[in-house]
């Protein structure tokens, strides 16, 4: 059964924003965002500030577009710019690229200038995790098949194993994509996916209420790019505008963001703990998110 979130939650508040939580789903349109019934994502983000006017990056595919949102840079900097990227033998080599050919990142940046950082990337599409030095993240989890709930499971235990330490964890499910390719996008099968997902971040959140941690740490709703019929990767804005959200410590609360891009998530998070962007990154901070 599913669970929602209390107000009571939410009670209570830590000074110092050190915990980031990014709530990264493949494949999500506002409409279908809207359309599902998703209690707990809409609870959170009532009190912080959403976007569903959010534009991500060309070409509108998956790693293309969760590099940038990771990275700070389009693809034009980043040079990731298929799917099916190499980074032994990239088309495009990243303007700053690191040893290996990976590409600087939140987390090899956090780790550079945050003593003491904790970093964590869970995912299920096996490709994603490619562009980023494994030295830069403390633990990493794979699940198979489009499982979602280990990870959520993991993500959870890494949070509260760390809760004194500063800390990134990025959270990801494709199965929500993987939905709208096998039914369409905005079919009764997309939008059940949407709202398993809620489901499971519901327990997410409970898990870290139980543990005092939910009012002192920052969430993001991350998604990669939209979708129609049963493909994506055009410039029609079902493809190309996707909702963002932020909410947590020093956010303003109950507020539409009117113009953002996904280039700027990085920026971001880098401002939550404090961290400096490196200069070829082309995202920026929205002022207008802190209160």
């Amino acid at each position: 059964m599913a669970q929602t979130l209390s107000r009571r939650a939410f009670l209570g508040a830590a000074p110092t924003p050190t915990r980031v939580v990014l709530l990264s789903l493949d494949g999500i349109r506002p409409d279908g965002l809207r359309q599902a019934r998703t209690p707990n994502l809409d609870r959170l983000f009532a009190r912080g500030v959403f976007s569903d006017t959010t534009r991500d990056v060309m070409p509108s595919v998956t790693l293309p577009n969760w590099t940038t949102i990771l990275t700070g840079c389009g693809p034009e900097q980043h040079g990731v710019t298929a799917n099916d990227w190499d980074r032994a033998s990239p088309d495009l080599p990243c303007v700053a690229g690191a040893a290996g050919g990976y590409v600087p990142s939140v987390f090899s940046v956090l780790k550079a200038q945050i003593p003491g950082v904790r970093t964590a990337f869970y995912w299920n599409w096996k490709p994603l995790i490619g562009p980023y030095d494994p030295a830069s993240l403390d633990e990493s989890a794979f699940e198979e098949n489009d499982g979602y709930e280990g990870n959520c499971a993991k993500a959870l235990d890494f949070l509260v194993a760390n809760r004194d330490a500063p800390t990134l964890v990025f959270l990801y499910d494709v199965h929500t994509d993987h939905a709208g390719h096998n039914h369409g996008w905005m079919s009764a099968p997309y939008i059940t996916a949407i709202e398993e997902a809620d489901a499971a971040f519901g327990r997410l959140l409970f898990g870290l209420a139980r543990a005092g941690l939910l009012a002192s740490t920052h969430f993001l709703f991350l998604t990669d790019h939209g979708g129609h019929g049963t493909g994506h990767g055009s410039a029609i804005p079902e493809d190309m505008i996707v909702p963002w959200g932020i909410v947590g410590p020093g956010i303003r609360k109950g507020r539409e963001l009117a113009l953002n891009d996904t280039v700027n998530t990085a920026p971001t998070i880098l401002r939550l703990f404090g961290a400096t962007p490196p200069a070829h990154w082309t995202g920026r901070v929205p002022e207008e998110l802190f209160a």
